[in-house]
């Protein structure tokens, strides 16, 4: 018998129709007795077994079109229940249009009293979906009783709590004890939630402590960042896995499954508070605008794509160089975001002639610039690279942004720009002074918008970790001591849309990055997050700096300071004037050099223009002599 109840096969079809038809029989009769007070009329007593004939065969006809019984039992939810009231609806609509026509056209009698039918209706609820839940539940209980226990601690007294508590509950593969509730707002009082006792936050740790807790599950969103930080650290010190439940709008079919509750990431691990957008003066900047948005297929500029189709724009210029990663782009616009106002343009942001035609085509109104190179190593082996689209193509989309009288360029800058210590950092400050010069023509806004590493993007540690986690190690950090300053995509691009909606022109705004943290904290998070133990199943190795690495970024140069905005979260860095004439004429001198591709006499230029630019662990360090 156990047996039966935890076989995977699925109960055959017919019986579950012979079932159901068994059920309606058992229902019309007993509708009959409490109706009639368990004494039957010789009227009905004589016709009982016509009248169960008709509803049999009523009952099975509708079965048969609906295929009520065609589901998997073990699997019943809302919308069987639903089917169920529907079929039984359907059927006991047609006890009612026979009684009529029996009594307008026949015998002027009802064949079976209103009265009955009201009580087989909610009768036949009752059986067909009671025997589905009956055998769903035995299902799970005899699969259960020979799994080892998991215990669970959910975090959250909300809906989400108790659905996810159900959800574990049911899970057919493992066997979840959920041992409690953890309330972060701390009430105080040990209550219960669903059968369960609940815990003030502040007694997680004893919760932890009296069980041998394996996975506590965040279900509650509200929760501060401080608070989500807290409990994780405090999970990783007893060994306890963490799990987050999806937002409720990507539950499947409107219901969470266990196979939605996913592991924490790092990035919930870095997540800081929601940034507040002033959405109606960014809607003000972008709506019914043409925009054009270059470097559009990278980490940032898709980002910043898909963010603006928030917002209304008449068209968005969706350039870049990569094609397979724009055929992609333009795929998640169309199916994920339903956004049909864009153009996809291939093109090099330094290819002159290309970008004049665009602007000839589309004339934008505002160009978000996120077209760079940004690899540290990459630019100091390369140079000339740096110099061709960093700066070279900055200054013709910023020149050709000024012939065709556009509103706004937003260039999108770094950190590394500040003190620069590389070639990358200095090839984006000299585009940052270049497109300040321009400002002074007063034409076109030119805002900069400057902020350290997005978590995720290509080529960023957070993926490079997760390859390595995955591959057995070892996890290399270049440095035991070198920081970063850290922001996720949507918050970045969120912040560079409300800067450049911000800008009058001529603005370095930067972002308040919060605090900055150890690349190596952050690799032995990612290896507790994955399960491994650092030193027993994987290694961390330190590789030494990189050509131009720093230690340590900054937001600002030692002679910049800030000047506050109304956003909480960006500033606008004062920082010095420069001549343009001098500027320009040091700009295009530095550009008519990358024909010969002299690694040393570019980057000497370059330092002429940035004399702050001292080269770290680098051949260049020569030139600083």
């Amino acid at each position: 018998m156990l047996k039966f109840f935890t076989s995977n096969k699925h109960t055959p079809r017919w019986i579950v129709l012979t079932i159901d038809l068994a059920a309606s029989v058992m229902s019309i009769v007993f509708a009959f007795l409490l109706r009639f007070n368990f004494d039957l009329t010789n009227e009905y007593f004589d016709r009982i077994w016509q009248i169960i004939i008709l509803v049999f065969v009523t009952r099975l006809i509708v079965f048969l079109l609906t295929h009520s019984y065609a589901g998997i039992i073990r699997f019943t939810g809302t919308k069987d229940a639903i089917r169920i009231i529907l079929v039984i609806t359907y059927t006991n609509a047609i006890y009612i249009a026979i009684n009529y026509s029996s009594f307008f056209f026949a015998h002027q009698k009802y064949i079976i009293p209103f009265s009955v039918i009201l009580i087989d209706y909610f009768v036949s609820i009752f059986l067909l979906t009671g025997f589905r839940l009956f055998v769903k539940t035995v299902y799970y209980e005899a699969n259960n009783l020979f799994k080892e226990e998991k215990r669970v601690v959910i975090l959250g007294i909300n809906e989400d709590a108790v659905t996810t508590k159900r959800v574990l509950t049911r899970d057919p593969k493992i066997k979840y004890k959920v041992e409690a509730f953890i309330d972060p707002y701390g009430t105080g009082k040990k209550k219960q939630l669903d059968g369960i006792k609940f815990y003030k936050l502040s007694e997680l740790e004893s919760v932890f402590k009296k069980s041998d807790i394996y996975e506590l599950i965040l279900s509650d969103k509200s929760i501060s960042t401080l608070q989500k930080q807290k409990v994780i650290d405090l999970c990783f010190e007893y060994d306890v896995n963490v799990l987050t439940l999806p937002d409720a709008k990507d539950w499947i079919n409107g219901e969470l499954t266990y196979r939605q509750i996913r592991k924490i990431n790092i990035e919930d691990l870095l997540e800081r508070e929601p940034i507040k957008l002033d959405e109606k003066q960014i809607k003000k900047d972008i709506l019914n605008k043409t925009i054009l948005v270059t470097g559009a297929a990278g980490s940032i500029g898709s980002e910043i794509v898909f963010q603006l189709t928030r917002f209304q724009p008449k068209m968005i210029i969706v350039l870049d160089q990569a094609e397979s990663p724009l055929y992609n782009l333009e795929l998640e616009l169309k199916e994920k975001y339903g956004f049909h106002n864009y153009e996809i343009i291939i093109g090099d942001v330094t290819n002159p002639v290309r970008m004049q035609k665009v602007f000839e085509t589309f004339k934008p109104d505002t160009i978000y610039h996120a077209a760079a190179y940004k690899h540290v190593p990459m630019m100091e082996n390369n140079p000339s690279e740096a110099l061709r689209v960093n700066i070279s193509g900055t200054k013709i989309i910023a020149d050709t942004a000024l012939a065709f009288n556009a509103a706004k360029f937003v260039m999108i800058s770094t950190d590394k720009a500040v003190n620069p210590t590389n070639v990358m950092g200095a090839s984006k400050r000299i585009a940052e002074i270049y497109i300040q010069t321009l400002q002074q023509q007063n034409k076109t806004a030119f805002v900069t918008t400057r902020f350290g590493n997005v978590l995720g993007s290509n080529g960023s540690v957070i993926p490079r970790f997760t390859q390595q986690i995955e591959e057995g190690g070892p996890v290399t950090v270049t440095h035991p001591e070198i920081t970063r300053y850290f922001m996720n995509i949507p918050e970045a691009c969120q912040l560079v849309l409300q800067a450049g909606a911000l800008g009058k022109g001529g603005e370095i705004f930067i972002f308040d990055m919060g605090k900055s943290f150890k690349i190596v904290n952050l690799a032995k998070k990612m290896i507790q997050l994955s399960g491994l133990k650092l030193g027993t199943d994987i290694n961390l190795k330190f590789t030494g700096l990189r050509p131009g690495e720093k230690l340590y970024e900054e937001l600002l140069a030692d002679k910049e300071n800030t000047l506050p905005t109304v956003h909480k979260k960006i500033m606008i860095a004062k920082t010095r004037q420069y001549p343009a004439d001098e500027v320009i004429a040091q700009t295009e001198q530095l550009i008519s050099v990358l024909k010969n591709h002299d690694n040393f006499e570019i980057v000497g230029l370059m330092k002429q223009i940035i004399p702050e630019f001292i080269s770290k662990n680098s051949v260049y360090e020569t030139l600083d002599k």
